[in-house]
């Protein structure tokens, strides 16, 4: 039976590249490392950051940046606010 690759943390990662928790952090938002949210907690599979490092850090992100909890809450606002603006428009000129 072949054994599942563990999920490790942002401290894990970050001693397995030999960074700051802080660059972690930031290549996640700014670069796309692969993260994945498990309630509050990110979590990471060391082979997606291992091919991430392989394939070139610098480029394009193919996966979704993982948003901060507060971020998502003012873009889900401000969304809303652009929503309403729009049914007003719409309302105005019918």
């Amino acid at each position: 039976m072949a054994t599942e690759e563990r999920w490790v943390c942002v401290e894990d990662v970050a001693a397995h590249l030999g960074v700051a928790k802080d660059s972690v952090y930031r290549w996640i938002d700014e670069r796309g490392l692969p993260a994945h949210r498990v309630g509050r907690l990110l979590r990471f599979k060391l082979s997606e950051v291992d091919e991430w490092v392989h394939h070139g850090s610098q480029g394009d992100a193919k996966r979704p940046k993982v948003r901060k909890r507060n971020e998502s809450k003012v873009e889900r606002k401000q969304l809303n606010q652009k929503i309403r603006i729009n049914k007003t428009k719409k309302a105005k000129n019918e």
